[in-house]
């Protein structure tokens, strides 16, 4: 009788296999919590709403954040669509940081220079992708000539001098010429002159 109730008491401990917890969905729903939570980090007024509320002297919610560096890894960065939340996830295992941000000072400085690196990424990244100029291909030595045979003199009798070609006319040469019979269209001018009519009349 001992021995059926031992084995009964086996079967319902936490280290049993058959009590092992499993996800419903696969671990889908705790991803993708814990996907928008590292995101949050990349916003300093979210980090200034944690510390002034205390998370960050609890021991277990520092665990935590050490626990999330895990999004820092190739596999799951593509998944990040704001990158300054593992920047900010970074300097979160710093205490000092940590205790920095329950300022309001600490938090608009954060929140001022990651808008001044927005503003000017573009920019910075232009320079640092042109400033520096395409490596020049390295041109072969060109292969020696053959020598080339020698030319005959030519008697001056046989060279024509000929005159300097005329310059090339301007598109402005083909314009009206002045004084011209064609008269020009100017519609200021013939309102004024439809008026004075219906006047005169």
């Amino acid at each position: 009788m001992a021995s059926g109730e031992e084995s009964d008491d086996t079967a319902n401990t936490p280290s049993s296999p058959k009590n092992i917890y499993k996800d419903p969905d696969d671990g889908r729903q705790r991803f993708l919590l814990e996907l928008e939570f590292v995101q949050c980090l990349a916003n300093p007024t979210y980090i200034h709403y944690l510390a002034q509320n205390r998370y960050f002297e609890d021991e277990a919610f520092i665990g935590y954040l050490k626990y999330l560096q895990y999004w820092q890894r190739p596999e799951y960065t593509k998944f990040i669509m704001y990158p300054h939340c593992l920047f900010f996830l970074e300097l979160l295992q710093n205490s000092n940081f940590r205790n920095a941000m329950a300022h309001p000072g600490n938090k608009e400085l954060a929140h001022r220079q990651q808008f001044f690196f927005w503003k000017n990424y573009r920019n910075n990244r232009l320079k640092h992708i042109l400033a520096r100029p395409l490596p020049e291909p390295v041109a072969a030595p060109p292969a020696p000539a053959p020598p080339l045979a020698p030319v005959p003199p030519v008697p001056a009798t046989t060279i024509a001098v000929t005159a300097s070609p005329a310059p090339a006319l301007s598109p402005m040469q083909f314009s009206i010429p002045p004084g011209s019979a064609l008269a020009k269209n100017d519609m200021r001018n013939s309102g004024v002159d439809r008026r004075k009519r219906k006047k005169e009349v």
